[in-house]
């Protein structure tokens, strides 16, 4: 529930979906600028860094 609710908000509002997967970090401050530059970059963004994110836990899951 919680993975879906970030990938919509990663379209809708793109800086909160980045922020509920990353934090404060770098990744938020780029998904800012490019959200400022228009809302497809934000979107764009905001999707990849969410489902890359998702591999990386998915990932570390299969290892351990």
């Amino acid at each position: 529930m919680m993975t879906l609710l970030r990938y919509v908000l990663a379209v809708v509002l793109p800086p909160v979906g980045v922020f509920l997967t990353y934090g404060v970090s770098s990744t938020l401050v780029i998904n800012i600028l490019l959200t400022l530059l228009g809302w497809v970059p934000g979107s764009i963004h905001g999707l990849w860094a969410v489902a890359k994110h998702d591999e990386k836990l998915k990932q570390q899951e299969t290892t351990v």
